[in-house]
């Protein structure tokens, strides 16, 4: 998640990994980006750019929150334990399935974290919301900051098609459920897939 906050007169970037898109690697830190003053510039143990290195590089800065309540709903997105990924997984749990939660697959260039892994079946699971992966049938537009949060969404679509493309890759069943599928649907498809493995 790109955060950002204002401490004296200067912008603060932390970028995870996963939403920098492929034109951002060559940045001084490799991927993590996060201003650190104007007097700063070694880069290379602390793994740190400029506001100017992250601009350059196609990631636009986020614009501010246009209220307090959008200030505070956009903090209230969480992005692990959902109430869409936490009814998955208890219902995965009470079906008798072992599995974990939030593992981190690392397969070269793409780092992937499924919400649900289940190691020796090889298969990754990601509960994707409707609104953050672009879902074609419940996925909306932004309305307001749309110069930002549409190439935004976009990134977080490529950054998906990539993760899953690495992780098939090296031999990975990949399964994507949007959050809007019926619980009891979502566990039969991953024990299906599970058991085939």
């Amino acid at each position: 998640m790109v955060r950002w906050t204002t401490r004296v007169t200067e912008t603060r970037w932390q970028c995870a990994a996963a939403l920098v898109p492929s034109s951002a690697r060559s940045l001084p830190c490799g991927r993590a980006c996060q201003t650190v003053g104007q007097d700063q510039r070694e880069r290379s143990t602390c793994r740190r750019c400029t506001l100017d290195d992250v601009n350059s590089h196609g990631i636009p800065a986020p614009p501010p929150p246009s209220s307090a309540a959008v200030r505070r709903t956009m903090q209230g997105n969480r992005g692990t334990g959902t109430k869409p990924e936490t009814a998955l997984r208890s219902a995965l749990h009470a079906a008798g399935l072992r599995f974990r939660k939030d593992f981190r697959l690392d397969r070269g260039a793409v780092k992937a974290r499924p919400d649900v892994v289940f190691t020796k079946a090889k298969v990754a699971v990601f509960v994707d919301g409707c609104y953050w992966h672009s879902c074609p049938e419940h996925g909306t537009q932004p309305r307001s900051n749309a110069e930002y949060w549409t190439p935004k969404l976009a990134r977080n679509v490529a950054r998906d098609r990539e993760q899953d493309a690495a992780l098939r890759e090296a031999g990975w069943t990949v399964l994507r459920i949007w959050e809007h599928v019926p619980v009891a649907e979502a566990v039969e498809l991953v024990a299906h897939s599970v058991a085939r493995e």
